[in-house]
């Protein structure tokens, strides 16, 4: 008998060294598939929302439009493959005719599996939620110039540390010249695009749309359309943002959010599965200072950019095909 227990105990030793190696071995790629994802510099981001704001409102037909396309192109350049640039004419309600500039910069052209990012550029032209002065200038921080920041961030970890397969980031214009009542008026520059995209026949994989991605306060809920068009994608990046420790920001519970945004057309009308990673509020509305001209750089809160950003990248280099 003691001999018999002598073989369990070895037996049972040899067991727990198989399973702790096992368990070292997971570990150490858990470890290595961390240090291969690049840190989202926060402080960078923000100073690219400083800089987007420095131009003034960037409203369609004004210098501050151009100024600020110019500033756009010239810092994708150096970072990405190929950057192409879209000059259009779009209509606006009350057959108003806008100028339209819509930026594409492209890694790894040539693969066939991609990832569309996308962020709108433009300013609404009035503030007209505002409590006080619905003719206000806006400056849009957070509607618009977090997105962007944190998406031209982005672009340079990729320049860095490209991935094997492809990605596009699309700055669009003329996102927020619409009226509410006027049926497909939002989302100029997108639906442009939809129509005539930068590359013949262009397709991805899926979308991720980022807007309203940088004010205090925020949470971001799934929204209708992008668990309409693109399930499995939403809930992979979810999934993501929890397992990256950002589950205060990136929440599970349905408040009902439907939003008619830029992804909205790259839906129905690219055919591309796009999500919206926009916030709002657990009623389901838009957050409180949407279209006011309390959309300046004091709602920017870098924790939120931080949540956005490095959560995008834990996708973008782990395995952002695996839904």
């Amino acid at each position: 008998m003691k001999g018999y227990r002598l073989l369990l105990l070895a037996a049972f030793a040899l067991a727990a060294c198989q399973q702790t190696g096992k368990q070292t071995a997971q570990q150490e790629s858990e470890h290595t598939a961390k240090a291969d994802i690049p840190a989202f510099a926060t402080d960078s981001a923000y100073t690219l929302v400083e800089k987007q704001l420095a131009f003034g409102p960037r409203v369609p037909g004004t210098p501050a439009q151009e100024k600020c396309a110019a500033w756009l192109i010239n810092s994708l350049r150096p970072l990405a493959d190929t950057v192409y640039v879209q000059r259009a004419t779009v209509t606006a309600p009350k057959k108003k005719q806008l100028p339209c500039i819509n930026i594409i910069a492209t890694f790894n052209p040539a693969a066939k599996r991609r990832i569309l990012l996308l962020a709108h550029w433009d300013t609404r032209a009035l503030a007209d939620k505002d409590a006080f002065n619905k003719t206000a200038p806006m400056d849009g921080a957070d509607d618009g110039a977090s997105g962007v920041a944190v998406l031209l961030e982005t672009a340079r970890q990729l320049h860095a540390k490209k991935p094997a397969y492809g990605i596009d980031i699309l700055l669009t214009d003329v996102e927020d010249y619409g009226e509410s009542e006027v049926e497909h008026s939002y989302c100029l520059g997108t639906q442009y695009w939809a129509k005539n995209p930068h590359v013949p026949g262009y397709k991805a994989d899926y979308g991720i749309l980022l807007d309203m991605v940088g004010g205090k306060n925020a949470a971001f809920y799934m929204e209708s359309f992008s668990k309409q068009y693109a399930q499995a994608q939403t809930k992979l990046f979810w999934d993501v943002a929890n397992k990256a420790g950002y589950s205060d920001y990136f929440r599970y519970e349905d408040n009902g959010t439907g939003a008619e945004d830029d992804h909205y057309y790259v839906n129905t009308l690219a055919n591309i599965p796009t999500l919206d990673i926009i916030a709002t509020q657990p009623n389901g509305n838009f957050m409180p200072h949407h279209h006011t001209s309390l959309d300046n750089l004091a709602i920017i809160d870098r924790r939120t950019m931080q949540a956005v950003g490095q959560s995008l990248l834990h996708l973008l280099y782990t395995d952002p095909f695996n839904y």
